[in-house]
Parts: structure tokens; C-alpha cells; sequence
């Protein structure tokens, strides 16, 4: 890749990173891993011998929920947001953009990540007991904090990256 290239490709993701910030990155992120997901598994279960277009298209519609509840968490963001701008006395010592969204797709990236590494096992890729894991571990995480924005008890509840997730395979 020659240097003007590069140039121009840096150049792209300097105005992007303006234009939408690490938020728009992070959505971007999901996407494409939405995307990688949905191919993967249907690469794995063809492998198989395991490919339905039923399957395909539960996935689908699998991953079309997934955006309508990003859409619904964002605007509740939205939501919050102009309560806290507009009602007189509510007076937070930061600025409220963004906070449910953020959490729900970093819950998602996670999820495809853990799906995404089941596909890699199924198409015979060794996978570290780690990385899954640090994966489950990441997943507890944005559970733990989205139950105490409203007030659960987090201490009974399991976690694993691959729960709720599709099976396009």
C-alpha cells in the first residue's frame, strides 16, 4: 500500500472518528460482527452439512430483534436525555448523552464474539479455555452494572456469552 493510500485511509477514519466519535465506531464494530456471525455460522453449518435457509432466515429475524432493542435502548437514551435538559431542578454534575445504548451493544459485541468463537470450534479451530472465560467474565460484567442501574441483586444469576445468541449453524 503505497503512502498516499494510507494517507487517505487514515484521513477517512479522522473524519468518521469526528463525525460520530467511539460511539459510532462501537456500533460499527457490531454490525460487522453481526454480519461475520450470520456468514460464519452459515459457513460452519454448510460444512456440516447442518445449512437450512429456515435457519438462515431465524437468524435474520434473530438479529433484526437485536437491532430494534439497541434502537429502543438508544431512545430511551434519547429520552432521559431531554428529561434531564428540560425539567428545572434536575441538576447532574455530568453531562447525560448516552448510557443504555453503549451497554446494550457492548453486551451484544460480546455475545457475538462468544458466538462467533463456537463457530471457530465447529469449523475445528482450537480456541483457548481463556479467552471464552474472559469473554464470560466481560458478559457478567455489563450485566452486573445494567442490574445495578436498577437496583437487582446480581449474585444469583448466570451468565454465558452464548445465551440468547442465534444459531444460524
Amino acid at each position: 500500500m503505497d503512502d498516499m493510500t494510507l494517507l487517505g485511509i487514515k484521513a477517512a477514519v479522522a473524519g468518521l472518528t469526528a463525525v460520530w466519535g467511539w460511539f459510532g465506531w462501537l456500533v460499527v464494530a457490531w454490525v460487522l460482527l453481526m454480519l461475520s456471525d450470520w456468514l460464519i455460522g452459515s459457513a460452519a453449518a454448510a460444512k456440516d452439512g447442518r445449512w437450512s435457509s429456515a435457519k438462515m432466515r431465524e437468524g435474520a429475524w434473530h438479529k433484526g430483534g437485536m437491532i430494534l432493542v439497541v434502537c429502543i435502548a438508544l431512545v430511551a437514551d434519547w429520552l432521559i436525555a431531554t428529561v434531564i435538559a428540560n425539567i428545572p431542578g434536575i441538576d447532574l454534575p455530568f453531562d447525560y448523552s448516552v448510557l443504555l445504548g453503549p451497554l446494550v451493544i457492548v453486551w451484544y459485541v460480546i455475545g457475538e464474539l462468544g458466538s462467533l468463537l463456537e463457530h471457530a470450534v465447529n469449523l475445528g479451530a482450537p480456541v483457548p479455555a481463556w479467552l471464552t472465560k474472559i469473554l464470560e467474565i466481560s458478559q457478567a460484567a455489563i450485566d452486573t452494572a445494567g442490574d445495578k442501574l436498577v437496583g437487582e441483586d446480581t449474585n444469583d444469576k448466570p451468565t454465558s456469552v452464548t445465551d440468547g445468541e442465534d444459531k444460524t449453524s
